[in-house]
């Protein structure tokens, strides 16, 4: 789909008016009567919100501004999208009607296949003061005032009406805006004029058309120059933002964007605004990084944020695929949340102009994830409405890799498995499994950011490996680029790349709720006997025991209709050499008694030579049993502290409890006596209880007999010459 809008910025009045053409193009397989639009400012109407409540108590105390909110729900606050007009290309008036959050377009004519359909939309809005809408949940898109200049800075966002993503998988994706649930979009090419005041600086998704009637000679010129710029270069001074903040000019400007392939279009706008830019190479790419701040933001912005941006491009262009726009922006916002090339993000000073160091890498923190956000969901085209961990949980894993990438000693959390066990302990009543959906979510960020993070970290550091992993993610996101994932697409896509069955993991992971939680139970110690002398070394005569014949305890219907039905022949009735021990036990004619089936076994060991005993004589055995205590399964990962002092670590794949999900038994052969051993020493798998990780003070080794296997004898774990015999004839 295509859009081509015009609209205008009433600063006085704080409204935006705009007008639309959008031509939709019919890629599917179905015959179309209607259209599903999103109305996203309408999530600021207290008349057409999604109306999602959610339950609340009556408060012992209270403030006047919480009862304002019910005085305020009662009435139309005047917010929300007005539709004035929508015509066909003819001009012709098409129906509609506007449910909460989206606009049901009814089609003149059935579009098919392969059809196009062009129509116009009108619409104006009263901009949402976003300090306003902080205790409604916040407001994506709006203006912040600054009472000291009494500026205000637009962030232009989920702004016009646009239509929803109709899909093979599920149809139109027209599930209501309720703040949360962010939206999927198709891809189309967007050609956007923004008439504003004339001292405005806009920045916005894709290239700008007309930068030498919007700009200043000077400013110009430091735009070309920035081209080939290896820093930050300013486009727009500090001083000059301050002394345009001074006076509102009359006069209007009208700038002109273009972006191909986006699947949405977002825009600022301010006098207020810094503008710094540099060239980047990305992949042999030139990508221009830019950002848009204040003077608030001026001391950790000119220094960080477009640094953070081309840092973000090549670091996620390496572990997924090349960043394919010409620009990508930060925008000082005061919040975080993103769009195709642009994103809106906090990090401002104190009033000295010093700063924290929490505000400093916080802002570097949001910076990388909504640049990253460009690559997840803005192009693998996720559906973030009904899957946010697709966008937030991948971004939110590529965030930590380029976080770590960015400083060695960068404060990372999200994606550090340790990190989550407070939130994997939370009762079950409290938890959701990732595959929920994202109005459902309680804990949304630990949930769909978090736990999805740690859970890839942990695929590649501990259960599959970087280098398949990394290959893996990069063909899931270059398999996907331009498209629209399910959340199995992805699934697949890394199992596929991978070689690797990774149910047990998607299942406990992302549609459970169980924590990790392994247990060291017990720990055996033991030494071979290698004098011992084999109890058995002839071949000699056994009886084996046969485990007791089946018989039904009652008959079905099917054995009663066929033991009535004459047509039917049975074959132990045709041929009576088929009537064995277990036909004669069933019908009562013979009665259990193993004494009757001898076998003859053969032996299966002899001393051990004297090789054999110099080779065994000081190997130690250890049996250990773990539980898995938290109910899902995990690698179980040893350090083993000898007696001597060193140190081992001992990976065992998940799948050894694929028998057993709830206990694992197994034993170690080492050279050297061992002190103590330890699950997880590095805290990989989140586990969330450490206190029963650790086994020391072993006790003094026990004794087990150790004999030479006899050759031509098929080795065995434990020596059992009855349960052998019994397996190699088949029982």
């Amino acid at each position: 789909m295509d859009y081509d809008i015009k609209c205008e910025l009433d600063e006085v009045n704080n409204k935006l008016t705009g007008s639309e053409t959008i031509t939709y193009f019919n890629n599917s397989p179905e015959t179309l009567t209607y259209f599903w639009m999103q109305l996203d400012e309408n999530q600021h109407s207290t008349v057409n919100n999604a109306n999602y409540q959610n339950q609340n108590t009556l408060p012992m105390q209270t403030t006047d501004k919480v009862l304002d909110r019910y005085d305020e729900r009662k009435t139309d606050n005047g917010y929300g999208i007005n539709i004035t007009k929508l015509t066909d290309a003819a001009g012709k008036s098409i129906n509609y009607t506007i449910n909460k959050t989206m606009m049901k377009v009814d089609l003149p004519v059935p579009l098919k296949p392969g059809q196009k359909f062009v129509f116009k939309v009108d619409w104006n809005y009263k901009i949402a003061n976003r300090g306003d809408f902080i205790r409604f949940g916040g407001a994506r898109g709006g203006y912040e005032n600054f009472p000291e200049d009494n500026n205000n800075n637009y962030t232009m966002t989920q702004w016009y009406p646009r239509l929803c993503r109709y899909s093979d998988d599920q149809g139109w994706q027209n599930h209501q805006f309720t703040g949360t649930g962010e939206f999927t979009l198709n891809f189309g090419n967007f050609k956007v004029q923004m008439t504003v005041p004339a001292d405005h600086i806009v920045g916005a998704t894709g290239e700008c058309q007309n930068y030498a009637q919007t700009l200043t000679p000077t400013q110009m010129a430091r735009w070309n120059k920035a081209k080939t710029a290896k820093e930050p270069l300013q486009i727009v001074t500090l001083d000059e933002a301050l002394n345009a903040s001074k006076t509102k000019s009359k006069a209007k400007k009208t700038w002109i964007y273009k972006a191909d392939n986006v699947r949405d279009f977002a825009w600022t706008s301010s006098r207020r605004f810094v503008w710094d830019a540099m060239a980047t190479n990305v992949e042999g790419k030139n990508v221009m990084s830019m950002s848009y701040y204040a003077k608030e933001a001026y001391p950790i912005y000119s220094k960080f944020s477009t640094k953070a941006v081309a840092h973000t491009l090549k670091t996620y262009s390496k572990f997924s695929f090349p960043y394919p726009y010409p620009v990508a922006i930060s925008v000082e916002g005061n919040q975080g949340m993103e769009y195709p090339m642009i994103s809106f993000n906090p990090g401002r000073a104190n009033k000295d102009g010093s700063y924290s160091e929490g505000s400093k890498n916080a802002a570097i923190l949001v910076i990388i994830h909504e640049v990253g956000h460009t690559f997840f969901p803005m192009i693998v085209n996720s559906d973030e409405r009904q899957w946010t961990w697709m966008d937030e949980g991948l971004n939110s894993y590529l965030q930590y890799l380029t976080q770590e990438l960015w400083d060695n000693k960068y404060p990372s959390d999200g994606g550090v498995p340790s990190a989550i066990t407070d939130y994997m302990k939370l009762p079950k009543e409290q938890l959701e499994p990732i595959m929920t959906n994202s109005e459902n979510i309680n804990n949304f960020g630990a949930n769909a950011y978090d736990k999805v993070a740690t859970g890839l970290n942990m695929l590649r550091e501990t259960i599959v490996g970087r280098e398949l992993f990394d290959n893996a993610f990069r063909e899931y996101s270059r398999r996907w680029a331009f498209k629209s994932p399910t959340p199995a697409d992805f699934f697949r896509t890394i199992e596929d790349a991978t070689g690797e069955d990774l149910d047990w993991f998607w299942r406990g992971w992302f549609y459970g709720t169980d924590a990790v939680d392994i247990s060291i139970d017990t720990v055996k110690h033991a030494k071979p006997d290698v004098n011992a002398v084999p109890n058995q070394v002839n071949d000699t005569v056994v009886y084996r025991p046969l485990a007791k014949p089946a018989v039904n305890e009652f008959e079905d219907l099917s054995k009663i209709r066929n033991k009535t039905d004459k047509s039917i022949v049975f074959e132990t009735d045709k041929d009576t050499t088929l009537r064995d021990f277990y036909w004669r036990y069933a019908r009562d004619i013979e009665k259990y008694d193993t004494a009757k089936y001898p076998i003859t076994v053969k032996a299966q060991t002899e001393k051990l030579d004297a090789e054999g005993q110099a080779k065994y004589g000081n190997k130690n055995l250890y049996e250990i049993t773990f539980s898995n205590k938290g109910g899902l399964v995990m690698p179980i990962i040893l350090e083993w502290t000898f007696k001597d002092g060193t140190k081992e670590i001992e990976r065992i794949p998940a799948q050894v409890w694929r028998k057993n999900e709830k206990k694992v038994i197994k034993t170690f052969m080492k050279d050297k006596e061992v002190a103590s051993v330890k699950l997880d020493p590095y805290k990989e798998t989140a586990d969330i209880d450490e206190s029963n990780n650790t086994y020391g003070d072993i006790k003094p080794p026990s004794k087990f007999r150790l004999f030479k296997q006899k050759q031509n004898v098929t080795p065995t774990e434990g020596i059992n010459p009855m349960q052998k015999a019994q397996e190699k004839k088949g029982f």
